[in-house]
């Protein structure tokens, strides 16, 4: 009997083995945004093309039909000397995708009777930087979500180094990072937290719920350690110094599994109320730069994070660019359809758009 039992044990063992090691069969098709069907294959090729034109070393990818991821890939090198394959433990710099997402937390916040969406901000918490320009008081949540707020996209673009409004806020559009720093400051005060407690925040209220294992605002070691080389024009660039304040314009790492996981919570009206996300999502009037190229791609407005599309459905899109990273998502709630794509790549925004328009 002991002998029957050490056999099942061992067969035990090697089916759970099998299992865990078994290669999941990609499908044969995909549906694009328009619904046509797209062959996988067709696909790949035209992926593996296009990344050795544009010279990107890598990348993770993941597409959603109806909800459910269907499709996902890593191609490439996370470093192309050591021979280094992209894995799907492969963490990214995603850039400005932590714009949309920081727009979500700060839902959660809506949702918590904490934040006022049309409250001035500098009556959470004032601005030393700005108080000397009084109209800086006129700013709100709403505002700097969907880049009214008046502020530049970084001081240090200027020489002067300086906080400073190009307008008056709510008169105009102009894209900033400052005013999401300015709003994550304020986030913290509302909390009584600092930096790495609003990381927290973001794990138990978003990342926890959704199962993002893999995504973080201010990255730690065990991330750090997975983060592939960035690269610029094909070669290898010094990686920038890990961020310690929370990142709510710039930092978010995560790989494109992790990322759809969240995109499908939003197809599935997790975490936040209906009512938050009626909100979320509603086109905020704003009157866009009319020589923007990203108009003749249907670019029509903002809502509280995400950049919005008719094209001519409606769909919600964000990029983002790190110095050796370039990522892209974009989803349509209605349809439980999205897709999210990170590369090792700087700049290379003609290689993520061009995926992009293969899958409209």
């Amino acid at each position: 009997m002991k002998k029957y039992g050490l056999l099942l044990f061992i067969c035990v063992l090697f089916l759970s083995a099998c299992a865990q090691n078994k290669v999941i069969e990609k499908p044969k098709l995909i549906t694009k945004l328009s619904g046509d069907l797209l062959n996988v294959a067709d696909f790949e090729q035209r992926l593996e093309e296009k990344m050795a034109l544009h010279n990107i070393p890598g990348l993770s990818m993941a597409i959603i039909n109806n909800g459910e991821i269907v499709y996902k890939t890593t191609k490439g090198f996370a470093n192309k000397a050591l021979k280094k394959p992209v894995l799907s433990s492969t963490i990214f710099e995603g850039a400005s995708l932590s714009k949309p997402l920081f727009g979500f937390l700060v839902m959660t916040f809506v949702d918590e009777g904490l934040l006022d969406l049309d409250k001035p901000l500098y009556q959470y918490l004032p601005n030393p930087d700005l108080e000397y320009d009084a109209r800086y008081q006129d700013i709100t949540a709403r505002m700097v979500l969907s880049h009214q707020s008046g502020l530049p996209n970084w001081r240090s673009d200027y020489p002067e180094n300086k906080l400073f409004l190009k307008f008056a806020p709510g008169t105009g559009y102009f894209y900033s990072g400052e005013g999401y720093q300015y709003l994550a400051k304020v986030l913290e005060k509302l909390a009584s937290t600092d930096a790495k407690g609003l990381e927290k925040i973001f794990q138990q209220r978003v990342a926890k719920p959704l199962n993002m294992s893999q995504s973080q605002f201010i990255p730690d070691e065990k991330i750090l350690r997975q983060k592939p080389t960035p690269y610029k024009n094909g070669l290898a660039v010094s990686a920038v110094k890990a961020n310690t304040e929370f990142g709510a314009a710039y930092s978010i790492h995560s790989e494109a599994t992790d990322m759809a996981k969240w995109l499908i919570g939003i197809m599935n009206k997790k975490v936040l109320s209906p009512a938050s996300y009626e909100i979320w999502l509603s086109p905020q009037g704003i009157k866009l730069p009319v020589e923007d190229p990203a108009l003749q791609y249907g670019w029509r407005d903002w809502a509280l994070g995400f950049s919005y599309y008719q094209i001519p459905e409606t769909v919600y899109f964000h990029g983002g660019n790190n110095y050796g990273y370039t990522s892209i998502m974009g989803l349509e709630p209605d349809k439980k359809w999205g897709m999210v794509l990170f590369t090792n790549a700087d700049q290379a925004n003609e290689f993520t758009i061009d995926v992009m328009l293969s899958l409209k």
